[in-house]
């Protein structure tokens, strides 16, 4: 019961609260399915964690490693919506939509595919999964790509938010194709 005399704000707050404390943050299987904008943790199992350094050094690899961003974008009647403009760290593919934590049997067809075509169905091929700094999308994407059987799995945590305050390059962005 709420008190009558609680300002309108009050209310509005308390009520907020409420909502969000009966929101799930996790699905049954452990994927984040709210709230992805949040502080995320060190690490994620299945993946190592790395910061801008650690992936600089990564990228000097050969092969190198495989970037992909998972950031949002809107998809609305089969197709993406350019809301507005997206960068990421150059040489990037961008599943837009494959960190969210439900993913529809489609939705998970374009990751696994992508994934396929990017690695050459080379599961020991090195993936690194980022979207922007306390964001839940590249956590999920990273457990979906382990339990995928990839071995080789990095999490660049702070992702193009880090990228960006080490003053590195980033390239105009299009979300691959929904085929």
């Amino acid at each position: 019961m709420l008190p009558a005399r609680l300002p309108l704000l009050a209310l509005l707050c308390l009520f907020v609260a409420r909502a969000q404390a009966d929101t799930p943050l996790f699905s049954a299987d452990g994927m984040r399915i709210s709230l992805y904008r949040s502080p995320t943790p060190e690490q994620v199992n299945g993946a190592t964690t790395l910061d801008t350094p650690a992936l600089q050094a990564l990228l000097t690899q050969t092969p190198p490693p495989v970037l992909i961003d998972v950031y949002r974008r809107p998809w609305l009647q089969g197709r993406f919506i350019e809301d507005q403009p997206h960068a990421n760290l150059p040489g990037s593919h961008w599943l837009a939509n494959t960190g969210d934590g439900d993913l529809t049997p489609e939705w998970q067809g374009y990751f696994v595919r992508h994934l396929y075509r990017y690695t050459a169905g080379d599961l020991t091929r090195a993936l690194v999964f980022y979207c922007r700094s306390d964001c839940w999308l590249s956590w999920n994407a990273v457990k979906r790509a382990a339990n995928l059987g990839y071995t080789s799995v990095y999490w660049y945590r702070d992702g193009l938010d880090a990228w960006e305050a080490a003053n590195l390059p980033v390239a105009t962005a299009q979300p691959e194709p929904f085929q």
